[in-house]
């Protein structure tokens, strides 16, 4: 069960290890197009009818249609991947249960986006995590996990590739641990953690870089989103003019600021917009209705920079 394409490793790796995947379950098509009218399939559905896999795309999962089909697969177990919230009547029905990989080292990270909430939060490390599922959402007893670095340089889109085929590689071993031990492994309870790390959904505010802050804060943020969906921040001009600006790629620097911050400084080659505590170097950027360019490229089209500031 998933939807996206960092769930089509794990579906391929099942298929080319030759498991018997009686079906799979993924999100409605979604409609596209300005008029909404064309449907896009997921990347999970076009994989599978690739290789004649049924495909089942319930709008919801307690629908009884759905969940007598479900059934009529007579499952052994089910894998979930990047997927929605399960009912019980659904991840309780296979013999041997249903687990999920997680791309965090549970507990930390439950929720929706736990790649990006490490990069932004900074972390050296993550990782992905298999365990069964039960009532609440992330929290059930854990049967592996394997530990993933994060380089300082690195953005959500390289963490999301190392993770997605880390996250096939411990799904094929924690089958094997499943078969050997006829649906029995060892797997423990998820820690008590003082402090835990969410990983909620990622919106469009969400996304919206706040200048009020260490450099080295920002320049993770700009890192937990990129490529998708990208910091963004308001250019303003001096007679209140404004765009948004998104940001892809930056570099630490240890310029100190003595400027207002959101001030705009440049060079020939180099942005700078001032944060709380230095200047950070914006280096891959994207005004509204634009394409996506260096700083340099965006300098050579941009008059009088000082003249605006990043709100």
């Amino acid at each position: 069960m998933g939807t996206p394409e960092f769930a089509v490793e794990t579906l391929k790796a099942l298929v080319e290890n030759h498991y018997n995947v009686v079906a799979v379950v993924t999100q409605p098509d979604k409609p596209v197009g300005r008029h909404q009218n064309e449907l896009q399939p997921s990347e999970v559905k076009k994989y599978a009818l690739e290789h004649n896999l049924p495909v089942l795309q319930p709008v919801k999962m307690k629908d009884p249609e759905f969940v007598e089909t479900l059934r009529s697969y007579q499952a052994n177990l089910q894998v979930v991947v990047a997927f929605r919230m399960l009912p019980e009547v659904v991840w309780a029905m296979p013999e041997y249960g249903t687990f999920n990989v997680h791309a965090a080292l549970l507990p930390q990270y439950r929720g929706a986006a736990p790649i990006n909430w490490a990069v932004i939060n900074g972390e050296t490390e993550t990782g992905v995590t298999t365990f069964f599922l039960d009532h609440d959402i992330d929290t059930g007893r854990i049967i592996m996990k394997k530990h993933f670095p994060i380089p300082d340089d690195a953005n959500v889109e390289y963490v999301y590739d190392g993770l997605m085929h880390l996250g096939a590689e411990i799904c094929m071993e924690t089958l094997e641990a499943i078969v050997a031990a006829d649906g029995h492994p060892a797997s423990i309870p998820q820690e008590e953690c003082a402090e835990l790390k969410a990983a909620p959904k990622i919106f469009k505010e969400t996304c919206q870089i706040d200048w009020n802050q260490p450099a080295k804060r920002i320049y993770d943020f700009v890192r937990g989103l990129s490529p998708y969906p990208g910091a963004w921040t308001v250019l303003k001009d001096e007679k209140g003019g404004e765009t948004v600006l998104k940001i892809f790629r930056a570099t630490k620097t240890d310029k100190q600021v003595n400027d207002r911050v959101g001030t705009l400084m440049a060079d020939r080659k180099h942005l700078y917009i001032a944060c709380a505590d230095a200047w950070l170097q914006i280096d891959e950027l994207q005004l509204a209705g634009k394409k996506r360019m260096d700083a340099q490229a965006f300098l050579n089209g941009m008059k009088e920079i000082e003249k605006y500031s990043a709100v």
